[in-house]
């Protein structure tokens, strides 16, 4: 074992730190939706080439997570978010001086793949923090770093109305900046167990270890079950809203903030009752609520009932969804303390892996109403109720 600086700070420094490190990818991913027309004309592109680079990201983000993931556990958390934070600010600012949609796309996938060598150290870190509290430290940050997807595509129309997009690119380089002088200052770095694995061998060691543990199975497929439901009301949220219900942009941005605003509800509510019961009571609660919430939506749905049904069944979902993926998480890396980078890579490539299915699945049905979405959200909280139940009678026996 080797043991690195372990000191720790205010969490009230720590915590907000860890969330803003987090919330380079949101930022990264929703604050040049509003520049995309303007991109595809400056670049001499079509708009889906400019949305290709979205994928692009997704791609590359999950490919970093799956190649840093392991290198977390050798290098060190604070070194390694030291070079990640770095990368990723340069490869945005130049993207603010790119004039090729190829070259666009390859500066955002060096921009995601290199991001994820920040995020991947933070659940570490605050599994370190917390010990079995991890859910609740989990919670704090994502209710944090739930700003940053809510107020996101603004702060990009609001640059857009003072400048050109390419400055959106130039805030997301200073802020990653900012974030890598509070890093200096203030992250912490926690204990790490060297592999005597090298190279290849040293990534398929601490993946076998990860993914050959029976205890944690349940919880990685819940967890990446409950990004999918996520990302099916993400990508389908536009259609149905602006185009199957017709509300204004303005309406939109405000039904949109109240389901976010939801989803952060969920996670403070499981950083003060998490401490009491357990991650493992806490799941089962959000499970419940999901599966009465995504009945009522699917129900409503299939009723062609108006709006504001449609609204207020997402809003519980979206809570109950936050209080899954928060629990599992914990569940995951508790049982990884000398592989957390490993387990959060697992955790990470499979949420945006699952969440990159949901644009091509509803591509294929063509939806026309909101039943597509709301049956793709009830299916995964159905395939989450089978597996907890499935892991809960294997540990039974």
């Amino acid at each position: 074992m080797s043991l690195t600086d372990t000191r720790t700070p205010s969490r009230r420094v720590l915590l907000p730190l860890l969330a803003s490190i987090v919330a380079i990818t949101p930022l990264a991913v929703d604050m040049y939706l509003p520049a995309m027309v303007q991109i595809a004309k400056d670049l001499g592109a079509t708009m889906p080439q400019v949305q290709i680079s979205l994928s692009v990201y997704l791609a590359g983000y999950a490919l970093g997570m799956l190649f840093f993931g392991p290198i977390a556990d050798q290098m060190g958390r604070r070194r390694l978010a030291r070079i990640g934070l770095t990368l990723f600010g340069l490869s945005s600012v130049a993207l603010a001086f790119c004039e090729d949609i190829y070259l666009f796309w390859l500066l955002r996938s060096v921009q995601a793949f290199t991001g994820a060598a920040a995020t991947v150290v933070v659940p570490g870190i605050i599994r370190h923090i917390y010990q079995q509290n991890t859910a609740k430290g989990m919670s704090y940050v994502s209710m944090i770093m739930m700003v940053a997807p809510l107020a996101a595509p603004s702060i990009g129309s609001a640059i857009l109305t003072l400048a050109q997009w390419q400055v959106i690119f130039l805030v997301l380089g200073g802020y990653a900046f900012a974030c890598l002088a509070w890093v200096q200052m203030h992250l912490i770095d926690i204990p790490i167990y060297r592999s005597e694995h090298r190279g290849l061998k040293l990534f398929f060691a601490s993946y076998a270890v990860v993914l050959s543990e029976a205890k944690a199975r349940a919880d990685i497929l819940s967890s990446m079950l409950a990004s999918f439901a996520f990302f099916c009301f993400l990508t389908s949220v536009p259609f149905i809203y602006l185009d199957y219900f017709a509300v204004s942009e303005q309406l939109f941005g405000l039904l949109f903030a109240f389901n976010v605003i939801a989803l952060m509800l969920g996670n403070f509510i499981n950083t003060r009752v998490v401490p009491k019961v357990g991650s493992r009571n806490m799941l089962y609660f959000g499970l419940a609520l999901a599966l009465v919430s995504g009945s009522a939506l699917l129900a409503f749905s299939l009723m062609e009932q108006s709006l504001y049904y449609i609204v207020w069944s997402i809003a519980p979902l979206m809570m109950s969804l936050g209080i899954i993926a928060s629990n599992a998480d914990a569940l995951i890396l508790m049982e990884f303390e000398r592989n957390s980078g490993t387990a959060t890579a697992v955790i990470g490539t499979l949420r945006f892996g699952s969440g990159a299915l949901v644009g091509p699945f509803l591509a294929l049905i063509h939806p026309v109403n909101a039943v597509p979405f709301s049956t793709m959200m009830f299916v995964a909280i159905i395939l989450i109720a089978v597996t907890q139940l499935w892991q809960r009678k294997k540990n039974a026996h």
